[in-house]
């Protein structure tokens, strides 16, 4: 049997929740809740439309709860195709549910205050240093960090970190009012170059890095008979009003993979991102999670999985402004553009796999072009996870011990584990859709 460490205020909402026969609904509303009845203030940045349709996914579970939250801003900032015409198709979704959800909660807010708050965000990769131009939705997180709450600003990132790091940028006061739940993994390895950016220039932000704990959501756990992804979509999902349509039509089976950070808010300890909870357990960031290679490495060269991996070229004679070199990493995109910086030709990456990886140049200059190279990316050694960062003092990541971890993901298990309490009580939710 486990032992649950929950604090006490949690232990007793379960406790009680047991009492009365086990309402979900109930544990979710007591535990987002401050000690003064407030609700949290979310701000979701996603790339929903874009390369992975679980956004749509997420974004109908997020909707089914927003009685629960204060929805300050939904910003559409992918990189491909979604744009901010894909969150309003989901909100007219959630229009044509909110005459029955509305039934449940008063709470509910009206498809048109949602519409409000919809933002476009950044559309293009940056440059190396992580920033482009200011955008309708880094305005608005700028916006909403500054008003007059004494509550913090949960910034949920489903997609890049462009929109975050351009607003840090241009309003920094804003950082201390800031709590970001980053779903890093594949969207790290697009936004490699914002990361860094926020990383090496904000330290000081609270931060939740979650590289594949969110794994949890879809992966492990007891996923038996209705509790299988396809089957709970079948049953709970799929003939469940306008919302449970688009969610079906996005992807058939479950993924959800941005949940776990809304989750968190429902059932955990916000404050706490050790604590265990639907959205997962993390550790405190370590130290040393950048690895630069003066030339091109060898087969035996290592860097941190999930960290930030710089590639050092000597600049060839004659190499001009107008000439473009580019690496790519086992065939895969997005590719990394070489930028001359303080003498030498910079390419940035995050390596998602603990593997080998191949690296291979491809340059309109004779000298670069057609050089190959390899490294392997591996989990950070035992003694360095055990190095707690004293740089980055709210930073929080995946927990490497192997015990947490649901196949080669850390942490997943944080989350998995919860699975038939989460999704039994998201089924209770879409069950408000229906007439």
């Amino acid at each position: 049997m486990h032992r649950l460490l929950f604090p006490m205020p949690i232990l007793a909402i379960l406790l009680a929740t047991a009492a009365c026969g086990g309402c979900a609904t109930q544990v979710a509303q007591a535990a987002d809740a401050a000690p003064d009845g407030a609700r949290h203030r979310v701000l979701v940045s996603t790339d929903i439309g874009g390369t992975d349709p679980d956004d749509f996914q997420s974004m109908v579970h997020l909707l089914v709860y927003a009685d629960l939250f204060e929805i300050e801003g939904l910003v559409a900032s992918p990189y491909g195709p979604g744009r901010k015409q894909d969150l309003l198709r989901v909100i007219d979704a959630y229009e044509q549910d909110y005459p029955c959800l509305a039934r449940h909660s008063e709470r509910y807010p009206t498809a048109d205050t949602l519409r409000a708050v919809c933002k476009q965000g950044a559309t293009e990769l940056p440059g190396a240093s992580g920033l482009g131009e200011p955008t309708e939705g880094s305005r608005w997180i700028i916006e909403s960090a500054r008003r007059d709450d004494p509550r913090p600003l949960h910034v949920l990132v489903w997609g890049g970190l462009e929109d975050l790091a351009q607003a840090l940028h241009d309003a920094p006061d804003i950082l201390p009012k800031l709590r970001v739940y980053f779903i890093g993994g594949p969207n790290k390895k697009w936004s490699v170059n914002a990361y860094n950016y926020i990383e090496q220039r904000h330290p000081e932000l609270w931060m939740i890095e979650a590289n594949a704990t969110y794994r949890g959501w879809f992966t492990g756990g007891d996923q038996q008979g209705e509790w299988d992804n396809r089957r709970f979509v079948a049953s709970h999902v799929a003939g469940h009003g306008a919302l449970g349509a688009l969610f079906v039509d996005a992807k058939d089976d479950l993924k959800m993979g941005d949940t776990p950070s809304v989750a968190r808010l429902l059932h955990g300890v916000p404050d706490d991102p050790a604590a265990p909870g639907w959205g997962g357990s993390y550790v405190r960031i370590w130290d040393g999670r950048k690895t630069v290679f003066h030339g091109l490495p060898t087969r035996d060269a290592q860097s941190e999985a999930f960290g930030v991996t710089e590639f050092v070229l000597h600049t060839p004679d004659g190499y001009l402004p107008e000439h473009h070199t580019q690496m790519t990493f086992s065939g895969g995109r997005p590719p990394s553009p070489g930028v001359v910086e303080e003498g030498g030709l910079r390419f940035r990456f995050s390596p998602r796999d603990a593997k080998v990886w191949d690296v291979k140049v491809q340059s309109d200059h004779a000298a670069l072009d057609g050089l190959t190279a390899q490294f392997e990316a591996t989990p950070a050694s035992a003694a360095r996870t055990r190095s707690v960062s004293t740089r980055h003092p709210n930073w929080w990541i995946d927990d490497p011990d192997p015990a947490q971890a649901v196949g080669v993901h850390p942490g997943a298990k944080s989350v998995s584990r919860w699975r038939k309490d989460f999704l039994a009580d998201f089924a209770e939710r879409m069950d408000r859709c229906r007439p």
